[in-house]
């Protein structure tokens, strides 16, 4: 079988740093020299087969990583990952979110938020060939973002034949090697425990990817599925799934040194851009968004700050918009005193020289390498162009095209469908127009609207959309009061604001949207046709950069192992392995260093009673009592709280399980650090940390706090 480029870049890793990648689980036995060396005690070979221990224990939540700690489907990821559900099951006469929630029996488990899903991971495929045949190989642009599409969605409907399963054709290395995921879709998933708010978000965004920390960053759901054992929509009757494998827990906590890995589904990482986007990253889009998330976090606030139930709503927003926005500013203080930009400069210039130093590599990379940096900077200016337009649209609006670009594509056989709306799309798509019911409000909403609006209308009119004016009845030059009145008649002119109304349309045709009455629906009708012209514009852009970027990656690869370097791909929400030790680190000019525990005592030294530290009467009891248990870490004392490790991993990682030697479960990524979080682009060693939660601080919780005996039996932790 001819081997992948993924396998033949990796020939010797000798320089690669110890600690660093997000490897894929296949490439692991070619790094089994360094895995033993760092402490690993399995066999490097039994990592990659996923559905055995301990991979098959890991799964993914679409957005955070979990794993099964129990052989009745019982799920332990981060508290911010289920927030959502703590928050859409909470009311301000039972505020979830304030007082945690522990369901001591599976009846008194409540449903995840509309949407929630449990991934289980069954095979991974090879398909580049399927998917660049010759024939694609030869087209450009459109056609060949068609031809792509169409041989991904062939894929994929031959894969979900399997009835219960999700499958997915990602692109690696720029669009160079394309893999077949096949996974099973829980869509019966409950909550079953969060701890307070006190102890789940203690320290809330005062000290998001801040350290030290003390935050007890886990929570649980259980996976559901019919008696049969199949994936199943919600009911009464269905039983909890039985997964093959579980994680066992830690009998013993790690220490300074230990070995530890984490297996999940990082989302994004960008270490193979080149330096144009590097520079246009954080000079102008990260600055840019972290401007809009400040604005709409001030909006929300002022919108709610007098209505509970509007703040519950929009909980979930406000601390997804807060992480994010504290991760894009920290990024640019970084980069702002390194020299990321020079060295990328460099190093694509000693790549250019490098193939420009052999015809053959000349004449086979040197005209992608040029073109693929004209068509970065055609699709940053579009960026940057559409930048508030892309914000200024009304929820209901989005809602509302969603809807009929939905009804229009179901006349079509489902293979010719667009992606993202074909029948196995219909239940994403119905959760997002559910979820509307428990996380919008037409007056915030609007507010959020009005803002970005004016920042829209305030562009040259060269660079605004005629026809998302004229249906929003919009213009440059309005003022405030007339602006706030177009959009006073579009929220008065609908019925999209009720739930039964929204669910309704999921059923209509194209006709009854075109003979609707309805400001949101009327206004999607007519942006249909713009929508369309401008979605092909991009797919042309798009087909010409996935070629040029391919080509621009496999000259990069091939640099690389001409150096003895080597190269695993950028994260792209697959499965996952890094690995590395529990270790503090030297922090400042002034010599200060970070040990690599905190401890319940911090937890008392920060509490201040309110806001964002106000930890719970129970918890502060059991700390100044000294009762502990058996959690105690025999060095330290007491009980830990988090703990930091050279690991390498990025936004959807929260939740992964972090492990022994062993293979066994000891807590759960959750944070960096906020001066190494720009290793997304750029990793160092020396600064590189990542921040767990301690699985004894969980179970201590769980035992002298919440009193969570059922799930502590439930795991073998009594």
């Amino acid at each position: 079988m001819k081997k992948s480029l993924l396998a033949l870049a990796i020939l010797s890793i000798t320089s690669a740093h110890a600690d660093e990648g997000m490897w894929m689980p296949q490439q692991l036995p070619q790094i089994a020299k360094q895995l033993k060396a760092a402490g690993l005690k399995l066999d490097p070979n039994s990592l990659t087969r996923l559905t055995e221990f301990p991979a098959g224990a890991i799964v993914s939540l679409g957005g955070c990583s979990a794993s099964f700690v129990s052989p009745q489907g019982l799920v332990v990821t981060n508290h911010h990952c289920v927030y959502n559900s703590v928050a859409q099951n909470s009311t301000p006469e039972r505020d979830l979110l304030a007082n945690g929630f522990v369901a001591r029996t599976l009846a008194e488990e409540v449903p995840a938020a509309p949407g929630t899903r449990v991934f289980v991971t069954k095979e991974v495929l090879n398909v580049t060939d399927k998917v660049v045949t010759p024939e694609v190989a030869k087209l450009s642009g459109k056609a060949r973002s068609d031809a792509i599409e169409k041989n991904q969605k062939a894929l994929v409907a031959a894969c979900e034949q399997d009835p219960g399963h999700r499958c997915t054709v990602p692109s690696f290395y720029g669009g160079l090697e394309f893999y077949q995921i096949k996974q099973l879709e829980i869509r019966d998933v409950r909550l079953v425990h969060a701890p307070p708010e006190g102890v789940g978000k203690f320290g809330g965004d005062t000290d998001n990817w801040m350290w030290p920390r003390h935050t007890g960053d886990y929570g649980f759901y259980r996976a559901y599925v019919s008696k049969d054992g199949k994936a199943a929509d919600y009911s009464k009757d269905n039983v909890p799934y039985q997964p093959k494998h579980v994680l066992k827990l830690a009998k013993e906590g790690v220490k300074e040194g230990d070995f530890v890995m984490v297996m999940g589904y990082p989302g994004r990482t960008n270490r193979h851009r080149l330096p144009s986007e590097v520079q246009f990253t954080f000079d102008w889009f990260y600055p840019a968004f972290v401007k809009a998330s400040a604005d709409n976090l001030a909006i929300i606030d002022r919108e709610t700050r007098d209505n509970k139930d509007l703040a519950l709503k929009y909980a979930g927003q406000v601390a997804s918009i807060n992480n994010y926005y504290k991760n894009r500013q920290g990024m640019i203080d970084s980069y702002a005193g390194s020299d990321l930009l020079q060295r990328k400069t460099a190093e694509h210039e000693q790549l250019k020289t490098w193939i420009n130093a052999d015809t053959k590599r000349k004449a086979e990379f040197g005209d992608d390498i040029a073109k693929v940096e004209h068509l970065i900077a055609e699709r940053d200016a579009g960026v940057k162009r559409d930048f508030h337009y892309s914000y200024a649209q009304p929820r209901l609006l989005t809602t509302a095209r969603t809807l009929y670009r939905l009804a229009n594509e179901t006349q079509k056989p489902d293979a010719e469908r667009k992606l993202g709306y074909q029948v196995r799309d219909l239940p994403r798509i119905k959760a997002g127009v559910a979820s509307l019911v428990r996380t919008f409000d037409p007056k915030v909403d609007k507010a959020i609207s009005m803002h970005h609006l004016k920042n829209y209308l305030a562009q040259p009119a060269a660079e605004q959309k005629s026809a998302f004016n004229a249906a929003l009845g919009i213009r440059s030059g309005m003022s405030d009061a007339e602006l706030s009145a177009a959009l006073d008649k579009l929220y008065a002119g609908t019925k999209l604001n009720d739930a039964a109304e929204r669910n309704a349309w999921l059923e209509k045709k194209p006709a009854d949207f075109q003979a609707s009455n309805d400001a949101f629906i009327k206004a999607a009708v007519a942006l249909y046709d713009t929508d369309l012209k401008e979605e092909a514009q991009e797919e042309e852009l798009g087909g010409k950069l996935q070629q040029a970027y391919a080509s621009y990656m496999k000259a990069k690869i091939a640099y690389m192992k001409s150096q003895g370097r080597a190269v695993y791909p950028d994260a792209n929400s697959t499965l996952r392995v890094t690995y590395g030790n529990v270790a503090g680190r030297d922090h400042g000019s002034d010599g200060s260093a970070w040990t690599a525990f905190t401890t319940v005592k911090g937890v008392l030294a920060k509490h201040t009673g309110t806001g964002e530290f106000n930890a719970p009467k129970a918890q502060l009891a059991a700390i100044k009592s000294r009762d502990f248990g058996k959690f105690v870490d025999p060095k330290l004392k007491t009980v830990p709280v988090n703990f930091l490790a050279t690991l390498d991993i990025t936004g959807g990682n929260s939740g992964s399980a972090a492990l022994n030697a062993k293979g066994e479960l000891v807590g759960l990524a959750f944070d960096g650090t906020l001066d190494s979080i720009i290793s997304d682009w750029d990793f160092n060693k020396a600064n590189t940390r990542d921040i767990q939660v301690d699985l004894r601080y969980m179970l201590w919780n769980m035992k002298h706090v919440d009193n969570a005996d059922n799930l502590l039996r439930e795991m073998g932790a009594e």
